[in-house]
């Protein structure tokens, strides 16, 4: 048998890409890494498989703990993680979910070709740039936002309000709306902090980037979600903003406070995580739902006045331009879902952080549009490399709880990296050498999410291809990318 030593952790070699850490000791169940030979030296470099196998002591845990081959170091659970809970007499955790509570990208299509765009590329960014909010704590396209109505109502408020069209709904994930959304649930400080940032960026690795689409892997695929080689497309990638870091941060804190007990029997206090069943359990998933529905306000707003962008520098109007939405994902998130466990059907709650849910044809979750081709998934790369889109792949219920990678996963910390890079460099050579234009509020941004910080995005996708959770469909280029 093939066995990979990280240290005091050893993994056994399943099979192709499979890695398993046995369970052992308190451990409720294995832990498994989905990856390359070269991205598991990757993944080993930091505490990402320290934290997999903390994962593995809570509660309720089915089958095994999970890491994409996009892991890295988180909060408490690992970036690239993927655990399926039972939702009855298990538990769950907001550290499982992370602080950005539905971070989550949407891609935006039009029938312009790269042609099209040559030439406007400046013209286009700072456009985008100036219409667009971006930065740490920045207003939003809404400001004082009636925060609990789009806690409550979700994407549909957007499209009632005129920041969208009918279609945009059936084409996002759960049609924008969590209905188990409880605003009560969620504080008055957190509520406060929404308040002016429906409609915003942020900062850190949250970006809006025109792209072009260079390949097609499946071309029946492609032809179902509208996609072409030379197409220009629109990659928007962000969250919930101060609202769900605050909820995180309010729930972390009282579940630390009333659920003491449950703690003490995990490895990490930053796995905190309420038992199934209690008030907070119940409380936190209402809230968590809540942010959930208000980060995709958040992305809607940017998409709708994305194309109002288009249509300003374009002189044309953004129907003509066939400006429609192909899918929203999210990356950050617990939802109460079905699965088989020992062939019998239970809920659980899977928690996904850093990881996109990836369900195959045929599934009821998925919206009409596409339940005869499987579900797309929006995988985006840095900056100065290519990005994905794949589908849902026919073993990844079975696999991974209907999971696959979120991007490319961090090789180097934010602090390594500016040490590393200066963004001015980074923006000028990606502009002479590649014609890719980046707007950002400063260097140091660029230099934080400098292409070299990140894992090989291509070889992500591979492992994800090979296991058969998430299809290669599409690769895009970048064209131009603003962030805060």
């Amino acid at each position: 048998m093939t066995t990979f030593d990280a240290g005091d952790i050893t993994l056994e070699q399943v099979r192709e890409y499979v890695w398993e850490i046995p369970q052992e000791g308190d451990m409720r169940v294995p832990a498994r890494v989905l990856a390359s030979e070269t991205l598991l030296e990757e993944i080993a470099e930091d505490k990402t498989l320290e934290q997999l196998k903390n994962t593995t002591h809570l509660p309720g845990i089915q089958k095994y703990a999970l890491c994409m081959p996009d892991g890295h170091q988180g909060y408490g659970f690992p970036v690239g993680g993927v655990a399926g809970i039972d939702a009855e007499n298990g538990c769950i955790s907001p550290g499982a979910v992370g602080y950005d509570i539905n971070c989550g990208v949407r891609l935006l299509k039009t029938n312009l070709t790269y042609d099209d765009i040559r030439g406007h590329e400046e013209t286009l960014v700072n456009a985008l740039y100036e219409a667009i909010p971006a930065g740490l704590g920045a207003g939003g396209i809404v400001n004082n936002a009636p925060v609990e109505e789009i806690l409550e109502r979700g994407v549909e408020w957007a499209v009632e309000q005129g920041h969208g069209i009918e279609s945009d709904l059936s084409h996002c994930e759960d049609e924008g709306f969590r209905p188990e959304a409880n605003p009560d649930a969620v504080s008055q400080k957190a509520i406060d902090r929404g308040r002016n940032q429906a409609g915003s960026l942020g900062s850190g690795n949250h970006f809006l980037e025109v792209q072009r689409v260079t390949d097609i892997y499946r071309d029946g695929v492609a032809h179902e979600f509208g996609l072409r080689e030379d197409q220009i497309v629109v990659m928007i990638h962000c969250g919930s903003r101060g609202l769900g870091h605050q909820v995180c941060t309010d729930y972390l804190r009282k579940i630390e406070q009333t659920h003491q007990g449950l703690l003490n029997q995990l490895p990490d206090k930053e796995l905190a995580a309420a038992p199934a069943g209690s008030k907070l359990a119940t409380d936190y998933y209402e809230a968590m739902c809540a942010a959930i529905n208000f980060a995709w306000v958040n992305r809607q707003l940017i998409m709708h006045r994305t194309r109002e962008v288009f249509a300003d520098v374009f002189d044309r109007s953004w129907e003509e331009m066939e400006m429609e939405l192909l899918y929203d994902v999210a990356h950050n998130i617990a939802k109460k879902e079905v699965h088989e466990i020992d062939g019998e059907e239970r809920e659980l709650y899977v928690h996904r952080k850093g990881a996109t849910r990836a369900f195959p044809a045929g599934r009821p979750e998925l919206p009409p549009v596409y339940r005869d081709v499987g579900q797309p998934i929006l995988l985006p790369g840095s900056m100065g490399a290519g990005s994905y889109i794949l589908r849902g792949g026919e073993h990844s219920i079975k696999e991974t709880f209907g999971s696959t990678a979120h991007g490319a996963g961090r090789l180097m910390s934010r602090t390594q990296a500016k040490s590393q890079y200066w963004g001015e460099d980074v923006m000028d050579d990606l502009r002479q050498q590649e014609r890719i234009y980046i707007k950002a509020q400063s260097g140091a941004t660029v230099a934080e999410e400098a292409p070299g910080v990140y894992k090989d995005v291509d070889e992500v996708v591979h492992v994800s291809d090979t296991l058969g959770i998430g299809d290669r469909v599409a690769r895009t280029y970048p064209v131009c990318n603003i962030k805060g």
